[in-house]
């Protein structure tokens, strides 16, 4: 009986997803970047006209274990602007022209990237080098994934960092973006490993 009615069910509704962290955040929570016909409150352009700071890309992909770019993952990032500072209110946001957050899928790019507009931040506190806080949501995750995106060009800072210290050295330079520049743009590459020997560096927060 039981068998019968899962199976009436199936065949009027289809079947339930997983209970994982996606696949719905390309609905709810990038929805423009995908085409649905109402607003998202954040986007991959992190800082506008006026904001402090070097203007940078921040580019990457999200990689499975077996090495294949993931289409479906979620990206957020949250920063200070060149100065330092986070906003602390929608309109101190908008006198900065610095959101400090951004969202973007990997569904929409020919090639699984996710690609930040933003200005390279400033360190936030004495003693700690420059870093862009870093979310990874994707489906088959039960929670999402907390990392940190530090700098290749500021091995000094970096050198003082506690918190990238406390990292074994061998796995460090996988929180580290690496900097390029191409007809006056900066770009950071930075790629996210979920699992496998490149595995990035995960934070319990």
């Amino acid at each position: 009986m039981q068998q019968q009615l899962m199976s009436a069910l199936q065949s009027n509704y289809g079947q339930t997803p997983s209970q994982t962290v996606g696949p719905y955040f390309a609905y709810g929570l990038t929805a423009t970047q995908y085409g649905y016909d109402f607003d998202q409150p954040f986007d991959a352009q992190v800082a506008l006209d006026g904001a402090r700071g070097e203007r940078i890309r921040l580019v990457g992909r999200v990689f499975d274990g077996d090495g294949k770019a993931i289409f479906d993952a979620m990206v957020e990032i949250c920063q200070p602007d060149g100065e330092g500072h986070y906003p602390t209110s929608v309109e101190d946001a908008k006198a900065r022209g610095f959101r400090g957050f951004g969202r973007m899928g990997t569904g929409t790019d020919a090639a699984n990237r996710f690609i930040f507009h933003t200005v390279k931040p400033g360190a936030n506190t004495p003693g700690e080098a420059p870093f862009i806080n870093a979310i990874v949501t994707m489906r088959g995750l039960l929670l999402h994934t907390f990392t940190r995106i530090y700098f290749s060009d500021e091995a000094t800072a970096n050198a003082k960092d506690a918190v990238l210290q406390s990292v074994p050295a061998e796995r460090r330079s996988t929180l580290v973006a690496q900097r390029s520049e191409e007809g006056g743009q900066v770009t950071y590459t930075f790629d996210i490993h979920m699992q496998g020997e490149r595995e990035t560096v995960f934070f319990d927060v």
